[in-house]
């Protein structure tokens, strides 16, 4: 009888684990499901539907007599690790080699500084070091992947999921208005498919708005344009990695009980075996196909949950200063690699 009982204890646990988060996670993936049918038929961004929706539904996340709760806290937590892992098989360095070294260290260079002027920003305007790191990341990397992926490592206070959700909200509206806009631009300009191509992938925010700026230009303006979108998505473990390494060293832990985060989180690693697979050719292109398409479901169904755990009233308190930081920091990486592939090129 104890062997039998033994045996059966993983597939109670199993039981449990379904009871205690199955609601939560179905929810998230209606929503999910909600968000692409109106993506699909009104053309609008999926995850800025998924995000609205999500918050639209705060109320479940609240509600611990609706059994809500604990799924929708594993699925903005879990499945988006799940998520951004799966992102490193769109990864290949024989595809990024193509592009050449020079424009290669434009787009490298562009996240970096990015980066560092989203924290020297958030600096000058008051804010946390944490909303310079979060926003700058996501501007500079792939705009809401990168934003959730950057939260999961940071050291969390009272303001951390806010300024998740604002973050999303805002790249999410700048890329649809940069997909617009952006390739008004390279006419204007007059540049050729592949000054246009990496201008348009390097500056806007989410891979799914790159991919309709860049073929509205032309088929290779597309192609180039999402390669040098997988460059950026590419930089999205080592700048993890230093970020990781910097908080480790420099965070204050306190509203964490002491406990430091890993210096390599396990969705990093995880994303860094795909990219290195996929690299070396043992990811069949059908696999790697169905592979983003699953981290593209995850991700979309985690910042579903994410919209459930933040209220409207919390993101409009996060003020004028933050948005004038994000609208910055577009600005500021479009006249970089505006001008970095404009001296390439000269």
């Amino acid at each position: 009888m104890q062997a039998k009982s033994a045996s059966q204890s993983p597939l109670q646990g199993a039981v449990n684990f379904v009871r205690r988060n199955g609601n939560g996670f179905l929810v998230s993936v209606v929503v999910a499901v909600a968000a692409q049918f109106l993506s699909e038929h009104y053309g609008a961004p999926a995850m800025l539907m998924a995000l609205l929706l999500g918050i639209a539904f705060h109320f479940l996340a609240e509600d611990d007599a609706g059994n809500c709760k604990a799924g929708i806290d594993f699925t903005a937590r879990t499945v988006l690790r799940f998520g951004v892992a799966l992102l490193g098989a769109r990864i290949s360095l024989e595809l990024m080699m193509n592009l050449g070294p020079q424009l290669i260290a434009v787009v490298v260079a562009g996240v970096f500084l990015t980066i560092l002027f989203g924290l020297l920003g958030a600096r000058l305007l008051g804010r946390g070091w944490r909303f310079g790191v979060l926003t700058g990341g996501s501007v500079a990397i792939c705009g809401a992947s990168a934003a959730m992926a950057i939260s999961a490592i940071l050291p969390k206070n009272e303001h951390s999921e806010r300024n998740l959700i604002f973050t999303v909200l805002s790249v999410t509206v700048l890329s649809t208005i940069a997909m617009i806009a952006y390739p008004i631009l390279t006419e204007a300009f007059d540049f050729d498919a592949e000054v246009s191509g990496v201008f348009l992938g390097g500056t806007i925010h989410d891979v799914a708005q790159v991919v309709g700026a860049g073929f509205s230009v032309s088929d290779e303006a597309g192609e180039v344009a999402t390669l040098v979108k997988l460059i950026r998505v590419a930089m999205l473990a080592p700048v993890v990695l230093v970020i990781s390494a910097l908080v480790r060293r420099h965070a204050d832990f306190a509203d964490e009980s002491g406990k430091r985060p890993p210096l390599l989180p396990m969705f990093v690693v995880g994303f860094l075996i795909f990219a290195t697979l996929n690299s070396l050719g043992f990811i069949p292109a059908a696999i790697a196909d169905a592979m983003a398409s699953l981290s593209r479901w995850a991700l979309l169904v985690s910042i579903a949950a994410v919209g459930m755990k933040t209220s409207l009233k919390r993101i409009l308190d996060v003020g004028g200063q933050a948005i004038a930081l994000i609208v910055a920091e577009t600005i500021f990486i479009a006249l970089f690699v505006l001008i970095g592939v404009y001296v390439v090129h000269m």
